[in-house]
This record gives structure tokens, sequence and C-alpha cells, in this order.
């Protein structure tokens, strides 16, 4: 079996992945998603029951999302908040669908992922964490949190600078309904393996060290990273949750441009 240090990104397939249409189609993808997992544990010598799937399902209709969940997802990953809020509006019949925010938040659409959502994986600034708690504590709800972080250094990406974070964590005790989790990171989009797997051990290493002297209520186990063309990369180097959509779902009509606004083209689960 090759070294985890030879896999390659699979970038090159980036919007070409066929359309899941049937239910056997999410079947046969998420079961391929799965295996292509399983491989990467194996060649980390990880377990791979320490790695949660996350589909994402942003840009696509109600109707392909029911077929996921009967293809048996019960968690989706959706970018635009009001977007994801009008899904979840309109499939409240699937009493046990579960909801995780993974785009950038605006503080006047805090109130919309307090209502629904159980995860929210970029939280980036104090603002956006004052404005969730507040409407969390009207909805009597707390929320899974991770801590986006700029781990590709590009100006375009939302995230927190490394060296920003921990004092960004030494704050957030103050919210008690935010429970943080860990961290998560957009990583470079590039053929070349290697840096993109840079992103991912800047984002290990630093959980490690911030594990160090984060307070004792900032959970620090879970790592986000990696997407359809480099997960396994990121599961090679500690990923906890992979946020996979195009591999599911099948490529995307809308730009990528329209569901990150300010990151790089391609940048895509």
């Amino acid at each position: 079996m090759p070294e985890p240090s030879d896999t390659q990104t699979r970038h090159d397939q980036h919007g070409r992945y066929p359309q899941a249409a049937t239910v056997d189609d999410f079947l046969d993808n998420l079961a391929a998603v799965r295996a292509r997992m399983d491989v990467a544990c194996l060649r980390a010598g990880r377990d791979p029951g320490g790695v949660r799937l996350l589909p994402v399902s942003k840009t696509k209709p109600e109707a392909s999302l029911r077929l996921a969940y009967a293809a048996g997802c019960r968690l989706l990953g959706e970018n635009k908040v009001q977007e994801a809020f009008g899904k979840w509006e309109a499939m409240q019949d699937l009493t046990d669908l579960h909801w995780s925010v993974i785009g950038h938040l605006q503080t006047n659409k805090a109130k919309l992922v307090a209502r629904f959502a159980s995860e929210f994986q970029a939280l980036d600034s104090l603002r956006v964490a004052e404005a969730l708690e507040r409407r969390l504590q009207v909805e009597g709800r707390a929320l899974d949190v991770f801590v986006q972080v700029n781990t590709s250094g590009e100006a375009s990406k939302y995230g927190l600078s490394p060296e920003d974070v921990q004092g960004f964590i030494e704050k957030l005790p103050a919210f008690p309904a935010l429970r943080v989790r860990g961290l998560m990171t957009l990583a470079l989009f590039s053929a070349e393996a290697e840096r993109v797997r840079q992103c991912f051990i800047l984002l290990r290493t630093l959980r490690d060290q911030l594990r160090q002297s984060a307070p004792a209520s900032i959970g620090l186990d879970e790592l986000s990273m990696g997407m359809s063309g480099d997960f396994e990369i990121a599961i090679e180097e500690g990923a906890t949750v992979v946020r996979v959509g195009q591999a599911i779902f099948g490529a995307r009509a809308m730009p990528d441009s329209y569901y990150w606004p300010t990151a790089t083209a391609g940048t895509s689960p």
C-alpha cells in the first residue's frame, strides 16, 4: 500500500462528478466515499470509526436532499444560512434530519442558525459569537461550534490567522451556549498535494498546541478538514470530520464563487 505521503489530490475531478439522481446513486456514492475514507485510515493507522462524514448539500434541491436522507444521511452541511433555513422549514417532516452550517455567517443571520442548526463550523469572530449566544439564549438551545482557521494564508479566505486563535479561544467560555468542539479549515485548492497537506498539518499542530492551555470548557477533539478532492490527505493528517459534497451529490450548477463569495474559486467540498 502507498505511504500516506504519496497520496494525491483529486481536484482534477472537480465539477465532473455525475449527478446522483436516485437513492441507489446516493448509496453507491456514499459507499465509494466511505471506502476511500477507510483506505486512508488504514494508511494512517487510524480507526475509521474516528472520522465522521458530513455530506454537503449546498445548492442541491429539496428532492435531492430527500434522496440522500433515504440513503441514510441524517446530518447535512450547508453554506448559505437562508438557503439552509428554507430547506429546514420544508423538511420538518424528517424529524431526525440535522443541519450543519459550514459557511461564513453575518451577525444578522445568527437568529436563523440559532433556530435550526445543530452545528456551526465557521466561528471566526467575537461579534458572531455574541450574536449566536444572544439568540441561543432566547431559543433555549446550545450549539456545537468549530473555530475556523485560515491555514492557507490566502486573503480571500475567511477564518482566524493561526496566531490569533489562542486569544480567541480564551474568550469563548463567556458564551456558554456555544459548545466548542474543535477547529475547521479550508485547505489551499491545489493539485500539489504537499501544499494541501501543509494546511492540514498546520491545523493539527495548532490544535495540539492549544490543548496545552485551553480553558477547561473548550473542547478541541475535532478537526474538520478535507473535502471531495483532498479528504484522504486530511484523514492522514488527523481529520475527524470530512465535508464531502460533489462526490456524494454530484457536480453543482452554481459557481463556487456564489457559495464561497470571498473565497478562491475551486475551494469547494
